[in-house]
């Protein structure tokens, strides 16, 4: 049996994603800082622990990463997704350390179809991502461009 692929209108506001849970290991910290931020509280556990993050630290950026693998599991993957133009903010709260384990919710704010791409409509998202003490560690808001079942009528 075929599932039918998430589109536009199954992103209704208030709707939201489960993310995670993701496992945050001191090996994956350390190879995406050694390919994209080698910053020693990044690198190495002592100079994690040395710095004010208070030990082997994710960096903002990978945090990010994994994040959005959550977004990819949880429900872009599952549907008619056409990328995103940007990302209004993100903001990383706490720092990611290695042992955490993430999970939060990506929730629906807003709908609407585009008028410049008759078929296509924008949801926007508010991101939370919590480690598993409960405490907010990364913050976001975005939108995601999703294709319609049937294209709808814009007013000008």
């Amino acid at each position: 049996m075929h599932k039918q692929k998430l589109q536009f209108e199954d992103f209704q506001p208030g709707r939201t994603f489960p993310l995670g849970p993701k496992p945050v290991t001191s090996a994956e910290i350390v190879e995406f800082a050694t390919e994209f931020d080698p910053q020693p509280m990044h690198m190495d556990e002592a100079a994690g622990r040395a710095s004010i993050l208070g030990g082997l630290a994710a960096s903002g950026w990978h945090t990010s990463s994994m994040f959005m693998r959550m977004m990819i599991d949880s429900y872009l993957l599952n549907s008619q997704s056409e990328g995103a133009p940007g990302v209004d903010f993100m903001d990383w709260k706490k720092p990611v350390l290695a042992g955490d384990t993430l999970s939060g919710c990506s929730t629906v704010l807003e709908a609407r179809p585009m008028r410049s791409r008759p078929g296509i409509g924008i949801v926007k998202f508010r991101h939370e991502v919590e480690n598993q003490r409960g405490e907010l560690v990364c913050l976001g808001e975005n939108s995601t461009m999703f294709r319609m079942s049937a294209p709808a009528e814009v007013s000008p």
